[in-house]
């Protein structure tokens, strides 16, 4: 019988798919998945999906939601409960420079898939940590994401990577794996394309699906209690 398996697409800039991307690499409900990294344009995605950004919805009427007087703030909110149910490392206040251009760190990203694939997935953690939870989100700026690359791999392959950044083709990769994304059902982040032992294959979205995702791979969700409130 195959492994579960889980193509996941992320992007640095999300806080949701870092919290997403930390549970699939430290809960044990998903030791025994096979998992791909496929980094993406959150950007790019919504507009593939003519779909408006969280942080652009307006209400008048959000202030009467638990408190909250704008979509910035509620998402603040939901933030800082799903890392803390399942103790990712996060900073309490929103990073300055909120939101940022990924668009470089993305590209980077397809570059490490490319040349150094079995590094994708730390490079990934150790950048996501120093956005998130150091708060640091010039870490998507060249000089300091390149550090970070070359610490993991070695200075060819980082030098590599550094050519390659303002090639089309670089982009071209990043395109493409957001319209893989986008064919997969996406329209959103963390975005889970999975396959169950049996071979069949549905998508979810948003860490709040994390239960019903683990149901259709018949995972074992009672070695994590975090994933009590999601039943």
């Amino acid at each position: 019988m195959a492994s579960p398996r889980i193509t996941f697409y992320y992007d640095i800039g999300s806080p949701f798919s870092y919290i997403g991307f930390h549970v699939l690499k430290n809960s044990p409900v998903f030791s025994k998945c096979q998992i791909d990294y496929v980094p993406v344009l959150l950007r790019d995605l919504f507009q593939k999906c003519q779909n408006t950004p969280p942080l652009a919805v307006k209400s008048e009427n959000i202030s009467n939601m638990n408190g909250h007087e704008d979509k910035l703030q509620w998402i603040q909110g939901e933030r800082l409960y799903w890392s803390h149910r399942f103790g990712v490392p996060v900073t309490e206040a929103v990073p300055e420079g909120f939101p940022a251009s990924t668009i470089d760190i993305q590209t980077a990203l397809c570059l490490v898939a490319e040349e150094a694939p079995e590094t994708l997935a730390k490079i990934s953690a150790k950048l996501y940590h120093v956005f998130w939870a150091e708060a640091d989100t010039k870490i998507t700026t060249p000089e300091r994401f390149l550090a970070v690359i070359e610490n993991e791999t070695n200075p060819e392959v980082t030098n590599r990577i550094k050519d390659k950044l303002s090639i089309p083709d670089a982009k071209e990769l990043l395109v493409n794996n957001t319209q893989r994304a986008f064919d997969s059902g996406a329209f959103g982040l963390p975005w889970f394309e999975c396959v169950n032992s049996e071979g069949s294959k549905e998508g979810f979205w948003g860490i709040d699906h994390l239960g019903r995702l683990a149901d259709f791979l018949q995972l074992d969700t009672s070695l994590d209690r975090a994933f009590r409130v999601l039943l």
